[in-house]
């Protein structure tokens, strides 16, 4: 079983190989109205996210938009921690990447819905030297303007290197009691990302 989707508390039925919550046929957004997109870079966040926000209507805001200046510099960790606070106490949100740890934390929190796309590190790898590649001619999906695409590429490759110390089956556990009465979505295939909209949202 590749996708893995678990709704606590709720009604289960099983669909070929997966198991589907009875209720994960959205409408509109339907139980979806906060949504954390995660993973290793590269992975495919924010072309699922932006498609996920056109077929909801939930408002996107990609973490690289706070994190970064329009000058590809990062902002002052105070402004970055009010911006934060200031989308997670919104009523409707998708918001896609990582930033800070303790804050990261604080919005699987807050989320309703948690989208884990853990790909299989040699797809990663050859997914950010695809983006590489397309961004010498179009910008990347979700990429901060004014950001460097080859210096961003360069330390996506440092922090593929390091993510083997975080996303892992530690992280899995610790993810467990924070999705209790929340939707969880462990998506590990580029079949499954592919799909994903067309599958869980009506």
């Amino acid at each position: 079983m590749s996708l893995l989707c678990v709704n606590h508390g709720k009604p289960t039925q099983e669909v070929g190989f997966l198991f589907l919550p009875l209720w994960v046929g959205l409408s509109n957004g339907g139980s979806m109205k906060r949504v954390a997109v995660f993973g290793k870079p590269g992975n495919g966040k924010s072309t699922l996210s932006k498609r996920l926000a056109s077929a909801t209507g939930i408002p996107l805001h990609p973490l690289d938009s706070i994190v970064y200046k329009k000058n590809g510099e990062q902002v002052d960790r105070k402004i970055y921690d009010e911006e934060h606070e200031k989308l997670l106490s919104s009523e409707r949100w998708i918001i896609d990447g990582f930033g800070p740890v303790d804050s990261f934390y604080k919005r699987l929190e807050s989320a309703d819905t948690l989208i884990y796309i853990d790909l299989p590190y040699l797809t990663s790898y050859w997914l950010v030297t695809k983006r590489l590649l397309k961004g010498l001619v179009v910008k990347p999906e979700g990429w901060p303007d004014g950001s460097s695409v080859i210096k961003g590429t360069l330390q996506s490759f440092k922090v593929l290197r390091l993510c083997p110390k975080f996303w892992n089956d530690s992280f899995m556990h610790r993810l467990e009691p924070i999705s209790a009465n929340k939707s969880l979505y462990v998506i590990r295939s580029i079949s499954e990302l592919d799909r994903f909209i067309d599958k869980h949202i009506k």
